[in-house]
């Protein structure tokens, strides 16, 4: 898989794939921002990674699911993208341990799930930034 970024801006481990036209995933992953950067992510939307080659999947799947790839190219889709930030965040190892578990992870999935095909309905009132909002976290026109 292409990426766009240069060497310096390459992330270590990977990219956070989420959908940018949904204001609760924005919202959501941008107030994460700092914490996953220190470990070595950065964000971009599926919108953009599709555009830009970065993701290669069929269009009508896009908007499926959060995405991890990492650097050498392998995908977390869901629930793992999930268990795979939280597996770096000390602080949130516990929950990745428990929610690894077989039982529990698909409790997790089935949460993941219901939460992934309502989420527009919890956008309604999470709608996308302002422009008045800085240009760093502003959505991409386009």
């Amino acid at each position: 898989m292409s990426t766009p970024e240069t060497p310096e801006s390459k992330p270590r481990v990977g990219w956070i794939l989420y959908d940018g036209g949904c204001g609760f995933c924005y919202r959501w992953v941008h107030l994460w921002e700092k914490v996953v950067e220190k470990r070595g992510l950065a964000l971009r939307d599926l919108q953009t990674a599709l555009a830009e080659g970065l993701l290669k999947i069929p269009k009508e799947q896009l908007l499926d699911d959060i995405r991890v790839l990492t650097v050498s190219g392998e995908l977390k889709v869901g629930a793992d993208a999930y268990l795979f930030v939280a597996q770096r965040i000390w602080w949130a190892w516990p929950f990745y341990a428990i929610f690894r578990l077989p039982g529990f992870n698909r409790i997790f999935w089935g949460g993941y799930r219901w939460f992934n095909r309502n989420r527009y309905r919890v956008s309604r009132y999470c709608p996308m930034p302002q422009a008045s909002e800085s240009s760093k976290t502003q959505r991409p026109r386009g």
